[in-house]
């Protein structure tokens, strides 16, 4: 019973949340090319995403301890997080559509650590990762199916996207009705849930999830240096975005047709298609090993933008392994915090991967922004591979190096 409702409810979560997830992906060149933004309000909506995951931290501490919370922080994350996008077909102010995508963003972030703790309580450890992984493809094999339809409609109909995102987002709330039937394992081991200790205070609530993360990272070196790597890796694949819808819409001159094709499709395909091989390597490999080959492969992307300059197919091919590697990079990002914690509460350790998507984000979108007004995509591009390459670098340097001295002195002081 556990197991099933758990695997349905996420796995129609996902399912549902598809259409809505393809259209939202097209978002800032939505608002560059029909509400005619601004670098400036491209720049803000692309650094805003990552920047308010420091804030969903907060929304991810609520679950800390506290099993009997983790239904209620899934559905009203879902509810709050496309509740904005009700009222695109009445809005035409750019910035209203930066924020709603930031909330969004706040949202979707912030119920990671629920929803891997779920997965971590009800489903068991063998069958977690190849369950995660293949949700995960079908997801964006769904997105790539849809992208076509999504790209003809743009592309055919002025701002059909204003009826799209309504619709999209009515479509993903029916996923509470599952969320609604999940049982939670009460044999758990949890920590009692101390009232004197949780008793309300703004200064307790404001400090607690930064103190906890910053405890975790004290304590364990080894995930410490895991965020290091991630941290240059991430960097370098936000670093670039603030150039791509100028460096698309004005340098390659592609329609939507063309950019759903690339962003969506090509990018659905090969994230379906390496999934099978990621999930027998995570199996096979320790994360800092796995981790290093996901960001090798991300320094490849810009050549390929790059040489698109010269043919579309390209960008097409840039793309596909794009996805490729974004579909080794979820199963890193998300299950590395379950993997780290073994058997303790790992919505800590999800909680710090979600807030340093936050930190970096408040510095390489900007300094990217900045960099191509001044010198043009190409540098972007070049130094964001850079990025990724070092953070394979750092990987290689601590393989084998993940969790002993950890679990050594748990034991000695066990």
């Amino acid at each position: 019973m556990f197991l099933d409702k758990t695997r349905n409810a996420y796995m129609w979560t996902r399912v549902l949340n598809t259409p809505f997830w393809a259209i939202y992906t097209l978002l800032p060149f939505i608002i560059y090319k029909d509400l005619h933004a601004s670098a400036w309000q491209v720049a803000c909506l692309i650094s805003l995403k990552p920047i308010v995951s420091v804030f969903s931290l907060y929304w991810s501490s609520l679950v800390k301890r506290r099993s009997d919370r983790l239904i209620s922080n899934v559905v009203w994350a879902g509810i709050l997080s496309h509740l904005p996008f009700f009222f695109a077909p009445f809005i035409t102010n750019a910035w209203y559509f930066v924020l709603a995508s930031g909330v969004y963003m706040l949202f979707y972030r912030g119920v990671n650590p629920a929803w891997m703790e779920i997965l971590k309580i009800n489903v068991p450890e063998g069958a977690r990762k190849s369950f995660f992984a293949y949700v995960s493809a079908f997801y964006h094999i769904g997105g790539a199916v849809f992208s076509i339809g999504i790209g003809w409609l743009l592309s055919e109909y002025y701002e059909a996207w204003r009826w799209l995102f309504p619709l999209f987002a009515l479509l993903s709330l029916l996923a509470i009705a599952f969320q609604l039937l999940i049982p939670i394992k009460e044999s758990v081991e949890r920590k009692e849930y101390d009232k004197a200790v949780d008793s309300f205070s703004f200064k307790d609530q404001f400090k607690k999830p930064w103190k906890e993360a910053w405890d975790l990272l004290k304590e364990r070196p080894d995930f410490t240096r895991f965020q290091i790597g991630f941290m240059l890796g991430g960097g370098g694949l936000m670093l670039w975005q603030p150039a791509l819808p100028a460096f698309f819409f004005d340098t390659l001159q592609l329609s939507y047709k063309e950019l759903a094709v690339a962003m969506t499709f090509c990018k659905g395909i090969g994230y379906t298609f390496a999934v099978p091989f990621w999930t027998r390597l995570m199996n096979k490999m320790d994360i800092f090993v796995f981790s290093g080959i996901v960001t090798l492969i991300a320094a490849l992307f810009p050549v390929g933008l790059m040489l698109a300059q010269w043919h579309i197919f390209f960008l097409f091919g840039a793309y596909l392994l794009y996805g490729m590697m974004q579909a080794g990079s979820e199963l890193s990002w998300n299950l590395s915090g379950p993997i780290f914690a073994k058997h303790e509460d790992s919505s800590t350790y999800s909680g710090v991967n979600v807030v340093s998507i936050g930190l970096r984000g408040c510095i390489a979108p900007p300094f990217g922004s900045l960099l191509c007004t001044f010198a043009g995509a190409t540098p972007v591009l070049i130094l964001g591979g850079g990025l990724c390459l070092l953070a394979t670098w750092h990987m290689h340097m601590n393989k084998k190096r993940e969790e002993r001295s950890y679990l050594l002195s748990k034991l000695q002081t066990d």
